[in-house]
């Protein structure tokens, strides 16, 4: 069986201890930087919202639909490499590190009914 990659490691002990260490949230900010960090802070101030159709984050500027790993922002459109596992922006990191520790803000309506209100 071929050695998991950073990016498989950080989240089989995310998923094992089911909360940020020390230890975790500095793998994750060496192995993705100041995305990492984002990440991390967007999980802690709630901003990681499940809706019936879609998982959203609230972004600085808008919220970012994300979706199987991808990405509605810029960031993942045109700077990452999609097949580099290391190369997430940090609304997708976000959303795997809230799933991991049960810290997503979940909402039982469409997120297409709510983006009507906005």
């Amino acid at each position: 069986m071929p050695e998991a990659n950073p990016v498989e490691r950080w989240q089989a002990d995310l998923e094992e201890t089911g909360e940020l260490t020390p230890e975790i949230v500095d793998r994750i900010s060496k192995v993705h930087g100041d995305r990492g960090v984002r990440a991390i802070e967007a999980v802690g101030e709630n901003r990681v919202k499940a809706y019936r159709d879609f998982t959203i984050v609230v972004g600085y500027d808008d919220e970012y639909i994300v979706e199987d790993g991808g990405c509605t922002c810029k960031d993942s459109e045109y700077n990452l490499d999609a097949d580099e596992p290391t190369e997430q922006c940090w609304h997708a990191l976000a959303v795997a590190i809230a799933r991991r520790v049960g810290h997503v803000d979940y909402h039982d309506m469409w997120y297409s009914e709510v983006r009507e209100l906005l």
